[in-house]
């Protein structure tokens, strides 16, 4: 069983990707992600093939590292608190 066009579209949203069909229904949906440079066009055909999963896979990953790389760094334990003064 292959993936059809409802499954990416359904993992989208939760993975920060956007969608759209282009002009007046196409026959391709378009994912992108907000400061990721690709985009996935995917066409509209049922089961969707491999290479095009794969590709869609490839963005979801593009988009999680670039929203962990926007994400203000944890500060380590602050010393200050735990140092002890010395005698």
């Amino acid at each position: 069983m292959g993936w059809r066009i409802e499954d990416p579209v359904s993992v989208a949203g939760g993975n920060g990707i956007e969608w759209r069909r282009p002009g007046r229904g196409g026959s391709h949906v378009i994912f992108s992600a907000d400061d990721v440079r690709d985009i996935v066009s995917v066409p509209d055909k049922r089961p969707i093939k491999p290479i095009y999963v794969r590709h869609f896979i490839a963005l979801i990953d593009a988009a999680q590292d670039t929203a962990e790389k926007m994400r203000p760094k944890r500060s380590g334990t602050d010393e200050r608190k735990y140092h002890k003064a010395d005698p």
